[in-house]
């Protein structure tokens, strides 16, 4: 079973930078701690001829130290925009390093971009829609180097009810993303 075995206070960080935000609002002076980090994208992929979304599993430590049991989480494929490139080019670049699916950028498609761990962050992330198929598969996926990423296929028919099953740790990306897949792409197939 995976495990905390310590936590310690960052002294240089690589990827978010804690700071102490001063403001002012309706004329009084306030606080608040917050993190700079790395806006995101992700994307939601459809196996057409499978009829799943795939989806990725991995350990997430800040999840598993809040629920101190497990610390796996369903996620869409998805990675920190680092890189000097289209956030497009980097939703590419994770597909394929997580999923094993090398997919044209012509066939990914902005959704939206959204906010997310705003009590704490504020960084955005960019939602993208893309649908698969076996021609795309160029190897398993399982991320890079310290990542251990599971490449899960859920099907179509159970997806509403894995929405809302809380036995199943998600991410509110994938919940919204689902409902726009429902609302927007659904009726056509």
């Amino acid at each position: 079973m995976d495990k905390i075995t310590e936590i310690q206070a960052l002294t240089n960080p690589k990827y978010i930078k804690p700071i102490k935000i001063n403001y002012r609002q309706n004329g009084e002076i306030k606080e608040w701690e917050a993190v700079i980090s790395h806006n995101s994208v992700s994307t939601l992929l459809y196996h057409s001829s499978k009829k799943s979304f795939v989806l990725v599993k991995q350990l997430r430590p800040a999840v598993l130290n809040a629920t101190k049991d497990d610390g796996y989480m369903y996620e869409l494929c998805a990675g920190i925009i680092d890189k000097n490139i289209s956030d497009k080019a980097i939703a590419k670049e994770e597909i394929l390093e997580e999923c094993g699916y090398d997919v044209p950028m012509d066939k990914i498609e902005k959704i939206t971009t959204f906010y997310t761990s705003v009590g704490i962050s504020g960084a955005s992330q960019t939602l993208y829609y893309a649908q698969i198929d076996e021609s795309m598969q160029v190897d398993s996926g399982g991320g890079i180097e310290q990542e251990e990423i599971e490449v899960i296929y859920l099907p179509l028919h159970k997806a509403k009810e894995f929405m809302f099953d809380q036995s199943y740790k998600k991410t509110p990306g994938v919940i919204a993303a689902f409902y726009w897949f429902f609302e927007n792409i659904a009726p056509k197939i």
